[in-house]
């Protein structure tokens, strides 16, 4: 039981090591989309 346990947690840490390495190699392209913010009436007001 206990080298069942041991062989599954190195298979996951094994695919978790894999996944970081793969994301380091080929990151994701980012999303490009513009920042629309709305903008408080008082900062359109002279001084």
């Amino acid at each position: 039981m206990s080298r069942v346990l041991m062989i599954v947690l190195a298979g996951g840490l094994l695919v978790l090591v894999g996944g970081v390495v793969y994301l380091g190699a080929f990151p994701p392209a980012p999303a490009a989309h513009p920042v629309e913010r709305t903008l408080p009436n008082a900062d359109f007001h002279p001084r």
